[in-house]
Parts: C-alpha cells; sequence; structure tokens
C-alpha cells in the first residue's frame, strides 16, 4: 500500500513445489536435468522429470505465476515427449519477465531406486546452468523412504522443492 515503509527483504518471495511420477518400463530416467542409468524411467507426458516439474512449481509460485498445469497443460499434445528443461528454461523467461531473480533452490529428491548419490552432483550442475545461477545456489539431496509406501517399494519418485527468488526493483529513470 502507498505510504507503507518497506520492510527488509520485501522482495523475497518463497516458493514450494512437488511432483511424482510412476517408474515404468521402457522409458529412460530423465531426473534433475540429466539422464540417471536405471532399468525404468518417469511416466508422463513429457520426458516425466519430476525434479525439473517440482523446480518449476516452486519457482512460479513464489512468483505468483501459476503452476505448471496453467503454462504448459498435459492435454495439450505440444508438450508430449518434450524435454523438461524446455519448461524450465520457459519459467526463467517468465521470472524475468516479471522482474524476479532466482535466490537459491533446494531440491529433495524421495526415491528407494536407483541409488542416486553418485548422480547429485551433475544434477546440480545441470540446474544451475538451466537456472542461469552458480552452483552454489542449487542444492539437490537425496532420500528413501525405507522402504514405506509406494515410493519405498520402488514404484516411483517424489520430488520436493524450495526455492526462494528477489523482485528486483524497477529501474530509475
Amino acid at each position: 500500500m502507498k505510504g507503507q515503509r518497506r520492510l527488509p527483504g520485501a522482495g523475497l518471495r518463497v516458493g514450494t513445489g512437488f511432483d511424482a511420477h510412476r517408474l515404468v518400463a521402457g522409458r529412460a530416467l530423465h531426473l534433475g536435468g540429466i539422464e540417471v542409468p536405471h532399468g525404468r524411467g518417469l511416466e508422463g507426458h513429457s520426458d516425466g522429470d519430476c525434479v525439473l516439474h517440482a523446480v518449476c512449481d516452486a519457482l512460479l509460485g513464489a512468483a505468483s505465476l501459476g503452476d505448471m498445469g496453467r503454462h504448459f497443460p498435459s492435454r495439450d499434445p505440444q508438450w508430449r515427449g518434450v524435454a523438461s528443461r524446455v519448461f524450465l528454461e520457459e519459467v526463467r523467461r517468465l521470472l524475468a519477465g516479471a522482474g524476479y531473480a532466482v535466490v537459491n533452490v533446494d531440491v529433495t529428491i524421495v526415491a528407494q531406486e536407483p541409488v542416486l548419490a553418485p548422480h547429485l552432483e551433475p544434477m546440480g550442475a545441470a540446474l544451475a546452468g538451466c537456472l542461469g545461477v552458480e552452483r552454489d545456489q542449487v542444492s539437490v539431496k537425496a532420500k528413501s523412504t525405507d522402504h514405506l509406501g509406494a515410493l519405498g517399494r520402488g514404484e516411483g519418485i517424489a520430488a520436493l522443492v524450495t526455492a526462494l527468488v528477489l523482485k528486483e526493483p524497477p529501474a530509475r529513470t
């Protein structure tokens, strides 16, 4: 509102994202912007990369720009089989157009299989590259459910993401 003092950090916005997909035979496993060797891949309208989908939702939410379904509806055939990097590149463009910059992204992948530890650094590097940020602005971790539930039975993979963005002040004229 006009006349109110601007609080420190008032330009900061936080968003959360979540996505989960079933593991199925006959598909490559795309996760965190890389291909992970595994006998099954994630089912989905696009390449199924639940990490990139959750990152997109977290960033869009932080900037109050909607969600993946609004911008990339699965009912739209143009998105069938698309690499999820395309979605993230478009989200980055939308953020920039609205005056937001990515401060950091924190990713937690929940999977019983495959073992993801050897792939976390390449995922972080791929995400940082897609987002146009430094590597230390992206954290990627993996957890299992110790065989609890559908994810613990290896039926799928989920990702939880928190993203922080900064609304950059308009340029003074």
